[in-house]
């Protein structure tokens, strides 16, 4: 059954997230595109809070919790999402369907493996910038694309209380970004193509350690770090003269070719650090703080001169309560209640302004009967951005949806 579940939670996830693009946030534009979060639905429900060393449920975070994993387990988690974005003069709404992660994770005795795929960055936005009068310039920008992550990661438990792990990170990717301007009364127009190829390898280590308090009571804590890294970014760029009828429809005129160049994108380190307490399948309660020296880079097609990547910072508290875990009477009972708030300093500066994202957060994880696996909903409700210096804010609502699956896959038989 479990494996059944898995094949079809996978086709259903690929067609609906591939097909679409995975942002409609303008902010999108800059640097790499929005940045989301690493991690599974069970933390992000918690606001990002992930310091229990679980043997059921992966730790995409830290690869140290991979040495406590006792079933072999499978993860996978999409999002719907909605979004109001508005200005001090007008408002839109976008809706997107996104794949967030897939992951497996195999327990090897005191060692754990983990590996899969995690959309790293997208980019997806459509702005228009329109005017009525004669000789007034129309602009038309939009962008596709984002950064995918391949990652293969080990952990150690050297006590049973303090483990240590790493992994890499294979990142890969390609953004498109089209430029359209436009004056009134003229019958041609500049088109620009863009597109950056984008590919690199980082790593990241971490440490997680938990220690009794009473009887009941435990302190949980996970530190992790994102060493410093590149990514190689090559660019082609391509101008050329458009002829246009009132449906916007283009004709090339004229193209002044590709231009071909090659850059470095910088890949920040980042540090983040968690404590929690709590009584483990019952309870718990901590928070993360998570810094990072900048937020970003510009490449050859997002320069501006308004535009600076400033350092980033992220405070969360999440948590979740279980009544009873192994309540033979009450399915309520098992079900796991998270919740979670989160404040986050993106880095990015527009018009002088820090651009920010805050949000709460709430999931629940519903046990399937007879299985140590689990289907988490989540939901996701906040504000990026600001209407202050002609600047757009985001509302945004996520449902996400994901699946925790464990199974014994290597058992050995006794029989043949």
């Amino acid at each position: 059954m479990i494996k059944k579940i898995i094949i079809s939670a996978c086709l259903l996830l690929s067609l609906v997230s591939f097909a679409q693009e995975g942002t409609s946030s303008p902010y999108s534009f800059y640097g790499i595109g929005d940045i989301r979060f690493k991690g599974t639905l069970e933390n992000r429900s918690m606001a990002g809070v992930a310091v229990e060393q679980d043997s059921i449920h992966i730790n995409l975070e830290n690869p140290a919790s991979f040495s406590s994993l006792k079933l072999t387990t499978f993860s996978m988690g999409g999002t719907y999402g909605t979004k109001t974005l508005k200005s001090s003069k007008e408002s839109a709404s976008a809706r997107r369907t996104t794949l967030d992660y897939l992951a497996v994770g195999l327990p090897l005795g005191k060692f754990g493996l983990g590996f899969g795929l995690i959309p790293y960055s997208s980019v997806g936005y459509k702005i228009e910038k329109l005017t009525s009068d004669v000789g007034g310039i129309n602009k038309r920008l939009s962008g596709t694309g984002g950064l995918n992550k391949v990652f293969l990661g080990i952990g150690y438990k050297i006590t049973p209380n303090f483990s240590i792990g790493a992994d890499a990170n294979y990142n890969f990717g390609k953004i498109e970004t089209n430029s359209l301007e436009i004056i009134n009364g003229v019958p041609l127009g500049t088109r620009e193509l863009n597109s950056a190829e984008l590919s690199g390898v980082n790593f990241n280590i971490g440490t997680m350690y938990q220690a009794k308090l009473s009887k009941k009571l435990s302190l949980y804590s996970s530190l992790n770090y994102t060493i410093e890294g590149a990514l190689t970014s090559k660019n082609t760029r391509n101008i050329s003269t458009v002829v246009y009828n009132s449906s916007f429809d283009l004709s090339v005129v004229d193209s002044y070719g590709d231009q071909k160049s090659q850059s470095e994108v910088e890949y920040p380190s980042k540090i983040s650090f968690g404590l929690g307490i709590g009584e483990a399948k019952k309870w718990l309660l901590g928070g993360k703080i998570a810094y990072q020296k900048t937020s970003g880079q510009e490449n050859s097609y997002n320069k501006a001169d308004n535009v600076g990547y400033g350092r980033y910072g992220s405070v969360s508290l999440g948590g979740y309560y279980i009544p009873n875990y192994n309540s033979f009477s009450s399915y309520t009972k098992r079900i796991v209640y998270r919740a979670g708030l989160k404040y986050e300093k993106t880095g990015l500066m527009i018009n002088s302004e820090s651009i920010n994202d805050m949000g709460l957060t709430l999931g629940f994880g519903l046990p399937i009967t007879g299985y140590f696996s689990n289907v988490n909903l989540g939901l996701e409700l906040g504000k990026k951005g600001t209407t202050n210096a002609n600047l757009i804010q985001e509302n945004y609502a996520n449902f996400s949806v994901g699946f925790s699956l464990n199974d014994k896959w290597f058992e050995k038989r006794k029989f043949n």
